[in-house]
């Protein structure tokens, strides 16, 4: 393995997220400091691409703010990313979806990818699952 990757797995762990690809509704819960006030913005759109590996992986989210199309970068290993909440998944064939930009009103749809009611139902379970174990690991950490 090459050095500066072992380094980067060792001092910069990625927290683990719902998994998401290009096509998928997300909202992202972005924390903002203004001053000495800190909020968090949430930002919902849909993933237009998936770029890079571990602490350098990058998403881009691109939402309608009226007539006007906006793209916004976000890092996956950034500190200031709370969390990313799927809405809803979408049925693409490609892994960058740029011909989005130039799409307007029905046309710019993404199809919804059905999901069956055991599919989701153990989707929820896992993440429980995953919840409970992050939470004790944490516990046993302190």
């Amino acid at each position: 393995m090459d050095k500066i990757k072992q380094l980067e797995k060792e001092w910069a762990p990625v927290k683990q997220q719902e998994d998401f690809k290009a096509g998928d509704t997300i909202t992202v819960h972005y924390r903002i400091s203004e001053g000495n006030k800190e909020r968090i913005q949430q930002y919902q759109g849909v993933v237009i691409q998936r770029k890079g590996t571990g602490s350098t992986a990058t998403f881009t989210v691109r939402k309608m703010s009226g007539s006007i199309g906006v793209e916004r970068i976000f890092p996956v290993a950034s500190p200031f990313l709370d969390k990313v909440d799927v809405n809803k998944r979408g049925d693409v064939n490609r892994a960058r979806i740029f011909y989005i930009r130039e799409r307007r009103g029905k046309s710019a749809r993404i199809k919804e990818k059905r999901m069956s009611v055991a599919k989701e139902a153990s989707n929820s379970m896992a993440k429980a699952e995953k919840s409970k174990a992050k939470k004790s690991a944490a516990t046993e950490a302190k």
